[in-house]
């Protein structure tokens, strides 16, 4: 997986963590730190929300620590917890907004005017780089919270479809089924903001 914390836990960190060794469980919180904040980050666009995910992703691995059991890295279990926790998060939110070329900056529409290519261009400005993250969260805010992340690991992040099942513990079908109704809502969306220019 893509997040791998630089730091290798050992089981003996570990296994002080579980006893209830508090330097441990502050060592081991320190080292994965990183790593769930940079996965929170990614999939829930208000900063205003990320301190009390990374909190509740601690919260819930110091109550299930005792439930690790070794097979995977610890990384890839943390990882998991957080995926599932920023799902969670995007699902108690519910408010999915709607989004009409008027809710667009000029940048936003100018972006989709020019159907603009592949990011990376020796052209592209930083300006048009924020203009197209901000239509992006525009965009995938309208999904459901679950085809958010979706589109998110398997689109955004480059995850293969069973990366994507073991960080969501869903199966590959539904996370297949849920990518391919978040890519037709999401060319609905652009048909219909065509249209409503």
């Amino acid at each position: 997986m893509g997040d791998r914390t630089d730091s290798n836990i050992d089981a003996i960190l570990l296994a002080s963590a579980r006893e209830g060794d508090e330097a441990a469980w502050r060592e081991l919180v320190q080292r994965l730190y990183p790593m769930i904040i940079a996965i929170v980050r990614r999939h829930l666009r208000r900063t205003a929300d990320h301190d009390d995910v990374v909190q509740e992703v601690l919260l819930k691995a110091f109550l299930k620590l005792d439930t690790y059991a070794g097979v995977q890295p610890i990384e890839h279990w943390i990882s998991r917890i957080t995926v599932t926790t920023c799902i969670d998060w995007l699902r108690k939110l519910k408010a999915r907004p709607s989004v009409t070329w008027s809710d667009l900056s000029e940048a936003e529409q100018s972006l989709l005017d020019c159907r603009v290519g592949p990011v990376g261009g020796e052209a592209e400005t930083e300006d048009t780089r924020q203009a197209m993250r901000a239509l992006l969260d525009k965009l995938l805010a309208t999904l459901k919270s679950d085809q958010q992340i979706a589109i998110r690991l398997l689109d955004l992040e480059l995850h293969s479809v069973k990366e994507v099942a073991e960080l969501t513990g869903w199966g590959e079908s539904k996370v297949k089924v849920t990518a391919m109704r978040a890519r037709k809502k999401l060319s609905e969306l652009l048909q219909n903001l065509e249209t409503s220019k």
